[in-house]
């Protein structure tokens, strides 16, 4: 077992997606049904310091919803919003808003990230999480977005192996993920299976990132914990949170080898006071760096 260190105070009703930005050396993530991106940088920024330690959190409204984040090859980041994307500035103001996919205000974007040739997959759900009503779609460089994959309910995380030839994802109500054969030339998911399967009494599979080796790790909604899956399928590490609804994980700071962790409160009840805080652990290996979006 992990141990993982609470970063900042709970400053998000449903944080998610995190990211680091080796450009600027800082952790991005959102809090997704606040439309805001944050920032973590150590001890800088112009806002309020929340954290227990020297880092600062900084605040950046984007839209109604800010699903996912992702730094741009030419300049500024690439935000998925309710119904599409955004492009913004290095500051993260926008600057412009490309076409929405729909315009069937129950449906919301939830997760996604960057294949090694830099297109985003980023993937939609339901608001009331209606079964097969979300879908799977990809954004290229020529900013057209395609939709890829159909019958979906909460289309979660998705990142690549090492070598690019494996594409692992998460549809959560299915307690699974599953691994996809990819092609990055021509941007083909084939051959889906499943890569390992989740007891319900476990929590379910929510955003996952991959390390240096092919280890996958995956944040347990409602389970209080991230696991890392060998390339095998074999769990081999386990990291327990004090917040049970972790929401997804990447690796960032010096050498890519610190794990930070994102949580929500969101619907809670009962007393979770660690519930919506960023964590951080040290798990003895090295992430894979960020792809940028290449537009």
């Amino acid at each position: 077992m992990v141990d993982a260190t609470q970063v900042t105070d709970p400053c998000c009703r449903h944080g998610e997606g995190p990211v680091w930005d080796p450009r600027t050396d800082r952790l991005l993530w959102v809090d997704m049904l606040d439309g805001d991106v944050l920032t973590l940088s150590p001890g800088m920024g112009e806002g309020p310091a929340l954290s227990p330690g020297t880092e600062r959190v900084n605040r950046h409204h984007v839209d109604t919803v800010a699903a996912v984040v992702r730094p741009r090859a030419s300049e500024g980041y690439l935000v998925a919003v309710e119904r599409g994307f955004v492009l913004t500035d290095a500051e993260l103001r926008p600057v412009r808003r490309l076409p929405e996919l729909w315009t069937d205000p129950n449906l919301r974007m939830n997760e996604g990230g960057c294949d090694p040739a830099g297109r985003l997959y980023c993937g939609s759900m339901a608001y009331d999480v209606r079964p097969g009503a979300a879908a799977l779609y990809r954004l290229d460089a020529d900013l057209e977005a395609r939709r890829v994959l159909d019958d979906i309910t909460i289309s979660n995380g998705i990142a690549w192996s090492p070598d690019g030839s494996l594409a692992y994802y998460v549809d959560t109500p299915t307690q699974r993920v599953d691994v996809f054969d990819y092609d990055p030339e021509t941007a083909v998911l084939t051959g889906r299976r499943p890569f390992v399967r989740i007891a319900e009494s476990d929590g379910s599979p929510d955003g996952l990132t991959l390390d240096a080796e092919g280890g996958v790790w995956v944040a347990l909604w409602g389970g209080g914990e991230v696991r890392r899956y060998a390339p095998d399928g074999r769990l081999d590490v386990r990291i327990a949170l004090p917040a049970r609804q972790v929401t997804a994980c990447t690796f960032g700071g010096p050498e890519l080898r610190d794990l930070y962790v994102t949580t929500s409160r969101l619907g809670l009840t009962d007393p979770e006071p660690a519930a919506g805080a960023l964590f951080r652990a040290s798990p003895g290996v090295a992430g894979l760096p960020v792809t940028p979006f290449r537009d």
